[in-house]
C-alpha cells in the first residue's frame, strides 16, 4: 500500500538549483535512507513533504488519514512542561483511545445502558488492536533506554541532547504508519543507537530516514535514495550494495561524458563553420547540436575535498601516561592507567557517559588536572583539537577572512603551498561562499570549515570528539581516506561505529569506576568480545545459582526418601504489593534525580575542601541508589 507519493517534483532558490523533477514512493514496510550532500536539498524535501514549504512544480501526496510523525533535529517544546507531558501530550490515536476507554470504564460503573457497553466493548478492542494495555510502561522503558529518568523534570532543565532525546521517545511512542527521522543518532551514544536499531529494525514501521551513520542505515534500511546533481537515483539494498550501484552507475556515465564530449567538439567545430545552405538535413543536425551541448556540459565532475595539508615532524618521544589516578570524591575516573603511543596509532575511545572519556582528553590537553601518575608529552608534539562543541566563529566574518586570520598561506604535504583561497577551493568552498558571511553556512559546511581551520596548523595529534556530527557521507568517505594515510597519531571519541572500524587499531572501553580496558582491535572486534564474555559470565551466574540448595519437600514411600524439589507456580500478573513498589520506585527515582541536579549545582561553586568531599560522597551514594532502583524498576516492569 503506497503512502506517501513525490511526483516531478523541483526546487530552486534563486540561482541554485537544489533538485528538478524528481519522483519516488514509500509504500508500507519501505525503510528509506535518504542521502545527499551537504546543501543538495535533504531538509528542504523534508520540509516540503511536511508542507512547511512549497516546491516550485510537482506534487506531494500523502495517503489519506495517514497517521505521520516527524523527528526534527531542533526540536520545539513548551519549555514549562514536564517530560511526561511532552510525550504523552501530543494527541495520538493510542493516548485518545486510552482517554475514552476511561472515560467509558467509568461511566460502565453507573450507567449500564446499551450505548455505554458497546462502545466501551468497542475501545475495548482498539485497545488490543493498538497493544495500548502496557502503553505507560511501554513509555518508560523507552525513556529509560534513552537516559531519561526523571519524568516530572520541566522540559527547560534538559540539555539539547536531552531534549532531542525526549523527541525521539515521543516519535516511538506514539508508533506512527510513516516516521520522518533527520539525523536520529545525533546525541546518542554507542548502547542507545543499538538499542534504537534493534527497536525500528523489529517494528513494522515504514521509514523515511536522514542520517549519516553507515552501520544504523545498513541495519535498519532496505531502500536508498540519493539526490545527486539535481537528480534523484534508487537503490533497493543496504549501505553496501548503494556503494556497489553507485560506482557502476559513475562508470556508465562517465564513459558516456566522454563520448557525449567528443560529440560536441566535432559538432561545435561543425556550427562554427556557419554553413550557408540551411537544407532540412543540415537544419536538423543545428537543432540536435543543442541536445549535445547539454548532454557534454550536464553532468559536472565532483570536487572533492582534499585533505593533503602539511603534518609537523613527529620525533621518537611523543606522550606517555604512567599510573594516572583521577576521582571526583568518591568518584574513580582514573586508576592508574599508563600507556605510552607509538608513532601513527589511531586509537578509539568507547564508553558510557560519565564514565571519564573527556577527563582523560583534557588531561592530555593539559586543561585539567590530574590526582597522582605522570604525563610526558614530547617537544614535537602539536595537537590538533576538533572538539564536539565546535568552534566559535563570528557570524558577521566573511569565509575567507576568517581562514585568513590563522593563515595567509598553508604547507602542503609536497612542499608547495596554498593560499587561503585556493584551499577553500580545495574543501569545496566556491568563491560565492567563500566571500559570503559564515552566517549563510549550513551546520556540516561550518563543521567542514572548522576541520579545516585545525588540519592548516600542522598538527602531528590529532584528538577527535565525535567528528562526524553533520558531515554528509561524502565528506565523511573523503575525511577517512586522509586519516588511514595519516602519519601523526589520532585518538577518536565517536559513536559512529563505521568510522570508528576504517580506522583505529585498538580500543580504550572506559568501563567505569576508572577501569580502562585497552583492546587490541576494531569496535566491532571489542563488541563482540564484550558480548561473548557477558554470555560466559551469564552462564557462570546460571551454574552457580543451580548449585544453590532449594527448599525441598520430604515424601516418605516405604523405607525409601524421595527428594521433590519445590516448584513455584509461575506469577503471571504484577502483584498488589509489588505494583505499590513500582510506583514507590518511580517517585524515589525522579527524588534522587532532583536531588542528583541539585548536588551537581552545588559542586560545581566555590567551596571549602572538606564541604566538597562530603557532597562527592553524597553524590557518589545518589548515582547507586539510582542503579539499584533503575534495575529493580525494569524487573518489575518486565
Amino acid at each position: 500500500m503506497n503512502l506517501l507519493s513525490v511526483e516531478n517534483l523541483s526546487k530552486s532558490f534563486g540561482a541554485k538549483v537544489l533538485f528538478e523533477k524528481i519522483s519516488f514512493g514509500i509504500n508500507r514496510g519501505d525503510k528509506v535512507a535518504l542521502i545527499a550532500k551537504n546543501g543538495a536539498g535533504k531538509s528542504t524535501l523534508i520540509n516540503i513533504i511536511k508542507g512547511k514549504e512549497i516546491g516550485d512544480e510537482g506534487n506531494v501526496v500523502l495517503r489519506k488519514n495517514l497517521i505521520i510523525s516527524f523527528l526534527e533535529q531542533e526540536p520545539d517544546f513548551d519549555q514549562e512542561k514536564t517530560v511526561q507531558q511532552t510525550v504523552v501530550d501530543s494527541k495520538n490515536r493510542i493516548t485518545e483511545v486510552i482517554e475514552q476507554f476511561n472515560i467509558y470504564s467509568e461511566k460502565a460503573y453507573t450507567d449500564h445502558s446499551d450505548h455505554v457497553l458497546n462502545r466501551l466493548e468497542e475501545l475495548t478492542t482498539q485497545m488490543s488492536d493498538l497493544n495500548a494495555w502496557d502503553y505507560e510502561n511501554k513509555l518508560k522503558e523507552i525513556l529509560f533506554r534513552l537516559k531519561i529518568v526523571n519524568f516530572e523534570q520541566k522540559i527547560k532543565e534538559l540539555s539539547g541532547g536531552q531534549q532531542k532525546r525526549v523527541a525521539l521517545a515521543r516519535v516511538l511512542i506514539n508508533e506512527p504508519e510513516l516516521l520522518i527521522m533527520d539525523e536520529p543518532t545525533n546525541h546518542l551514544d554507542v548502547e542507545m543507537i543499538e538499542w534504537l536499531e534493534h527497536y525500528l529494525h523489529n517494528r513494522e514501521i515504514s521509514l523515511l530516514l536522514v542520517t549519516h551513520d553507515r552501520y544504523f542505515l545498513d541495519e535498519v534500511c532496505n531502500k536508498i535514495i540519493e539526490i545527486d546533481n539535481h537528480k534523484l537515483y534508487s537503490y533497493n539494498g543496504g549501505f553496501h550494495y548503494y556503494l556497489e550501484k553507485k560506482g557502476e552507475r559513475e562508470m556508465s556515465e562517465a564513459s558516456e561524458l566522454e563520448k557525449a564530449k567528443n560529440l560536441y567538439r566535432r559538432e561545435l567545430e561543425w556550427v562554427r563553420k556557419s554553413p550557408r545552405a540551411r537544407g532540412t538535413k543540415q537544419k536538423a543536425r543545428t537543432d540536435a547540436f543543442t541536445d549535445v551541448e547539454e548532454k557534454a556540459k550536464g553532468k559536472k565532475a565532483d570536487v572533492k575535498v582534499e585533505l593533503n595539508v602539511k603534518v609537523t615532524r613527529l620525533g621518537g618521544k611523543i606522550l606517555e601516561m604512567v599510573n594516572l589516578k583521577k576521582a571526583w570524591g568518591d568518584k574513580v575516573i582514573l586508576n592508574g592507567f599508563s600507556y605510552t603511543f607509538k608513532k601513527g596509532e589511531k586509537i578509539g575511545i568507547v564508553g558510557k557517559n560519565g564514565t571519564g572519556k573527556t577527563t582523560l582528553l583534557n588531561i592530555i590537553l593539559e586543561k585539567e588536572s590530574y590526582d597522582a601518575g605522570k604525563v610526558v608529552t614530547g617537544d614535537t608534539i602539536v595537537y590538533g583539537y576538533y572538539s564536539q562543541s565546535g568552534m566559535i566563529m563570528k557570524e558577521d566574518k566573511r569565509v575567507i577572512e576568517l581562514v585568513k586570520d590563522i593563515a595567509e598561506f598553508i604547507p602542503l604535504a609536497d612542499g608547495s603551498k596554498l593560499s587561503a583561497t585556493q584551499l577553500l577551493s580545495r574543501f569545496n568552498f566556491p568563491p560565492e561562499v567563500q566571500f559570503g558571511f559564515v552566517s549563510k553556512l549550513s551546520g556540516g559546511e561550518k563543521r567542514r570549515l572548522y576541520l579545516m581551520t585545525i588540519l592548516i596548523t600542522n598538527p602531528n595529534f590529532l584528538i577527535l570528539d565525535e567528528p562526524t556530527n553533520d558531515l554528509d557521507i561524502a565528506t565523511l568517505q573523503i575525511l577517512e581516506e586522509f586519516l588511514q594515510d595519516y602519519q601523526g597519531c589520532i585518538l577518536i571519541v565517536s559513536h559512529d561505529r563505521y568510522f570508528m572500524d576504517k580506522l583505529v587499531d585498538h580500543v580504550f572501553a572506559f568501563e567505569g569506576n576508572g577501569v580502562i580496558k585497552d583492546f587490541p582491535g576494531s569496535y566491532s572486534e571489542y563488541r563482540e568480545w564484550k558480548d561473548e564474555e557477558e554470555k560466559k559470565e551469564s552462564l557462570r551466574q546460571a551454574q552457580s545459582d543451580k548449585e544453590i540448595v532449594k527448599p525441598v519437600e520430604v515424601v516418605e514411600k516405604k523405607e525409601e526418601v524421595k527428594i521433590v524439589p519445590v516448584v513455584e507456580s509461575e506469577k503471571k500478573k504484577i502483584s498488589f504489593k509489588e505494583k505499590f513498589e513500582l510506583e514507590t520506585l518511580e517517585k524515589d527515582m525522579a527524588a534522587l534525580e532532583k536531588e542528583k541536579k541539585e548536588t551537581e549545582e552545588k559542586m560545581n561553586g566555590e567551596l571549602p575542601h572538606d564541604k566538597l568531599a562530603e557532597l562527592s560522597k553524597r553524590y557518589s551514594e545518589i548515582n547507586s541508589l539510582l542503579e539499584e532502583k533503575t534495575f529493580r524498576w525494569m524487573e518489575l516492569s518486565e
